[in-house]
């Protein structure tokens, strides 16, 4: 099959950019095929074996398989992080989260925990931008764990994993210059609203939150941070931009200061930075 033949057969899951983007990814990864490989006919020139291997990826992806389930990791931030049905696959708006929190001014050898882990790919990143940090990570998973220290490893970094549920957080006081959590913000009622590649094979546990109270990992880990972090110390949330007012009032309501909301690259408020006092 040709490159067009290989994206075109994806358009029922895809639109065709992404399509194109996705067996791009594919052919490059797992056939060491560059672009303009690709667009010279390479894929004429695998051998049999090579497009069985092909057949069956493709085969899976038109099932509505993430390709980064199929090829076994997904970059961020530059570093591969090995991802399955068990953890989000990071998001290039999660980037961003990670690219604000280094652009401030933190302390010498700050103390950092990053709640909701998923695969590591926020506590991972900032342990080794902030090579003097200490990082500390959780989630209520398991599998997810098992899977961000792998992450770690490969990664040669020191990250403390903790299996810990966030809704029920420990006594700390004054122990964390920052908290960052990127918790299940999507309302149930969203979900129809959302690819069928996600819900079918992301962790719904690390996805959805109930109608009823969209806000309650927020207000879990906010009520933490009030105790748990130093003064002057540092709150960030990736968040559902349907709630950024919301969360503004919630945290005011916590007596944080200094309250700032940031837009993604696509230009919805996606992150929410506050400061406890001093």
């Amino acid at each position: 099959m040709t490159y067009r033949d290989l994206w075109q057969s994806l358009q029922t899951a895809y639109a065709p950019n992404e399509a194109q983007a996705v067996v791009r990814l594919l052919l490059e990864e797992e056939f060491g095929l560059s672009l303009a490989d690709v667009l010279g006919g390479a894929t004429d020139n695998l051998d049999d074996e090579e497009k069985m291997r092909l057949s069956t990826m493709m085969a899976r992806l038109k099932r509505g398989e993430p390709v980064q389930h199929i090829i076994g990791y997904e970059t961020f931030c530059g570093r591969k992080f090995h991802v399955s049905p068990a953890v989000l696959i990071p998001r290039p708006e999660t980037e961003e989260l990670c690219r604000w929190i280094l652009s401030h001014s933190l302390p010498t050898s700050p103390t950092i925990l990053d709640i909701g882990t998923g695969s590591g790919c926020i506590a991972i990143t900032l342990a080794a931008e902030l090579p003097t940090a200490h990082v500390e990570a959780w989630d209520i998973s398991e599998k997810a764990l098992a899977i961000a220290c792998e992450n770690a490893n490969s990664s040669h970094v020191h990250v403390s994993f903790h299996l810990q549920d966030a809704l029920l957080p420990p006594a700390d006081t004054e122990k964390w210059n920052v908290i960052v959590s990127n918790p299940p913000y999507i309302c149930e009622q969203e979900r129809d609203t959302m690819s069928a590649i996600v819900i079918d094979h992301e962790p719904a546990q690390a996805l959805f939150v109930p109608d009823a109270n969209p806000l309650c990992f927020y207000q879990a880990i906010a009520h933490y941070a009030c105790h748990a972090l130093k003064p002057d110390g540092l709150l960030y949330f990736e968040i559902n931009p349907l709630y950024v007012n919301n969360l503004s009032e919630m945290l005011n309501h916590f007596h944080f200061v200094n309250i700032s909301s940031k837009k993604d690259q696509f230009g919805k408020q996606r992150f929410i930075l506050a400061r406890k006092t001093i």
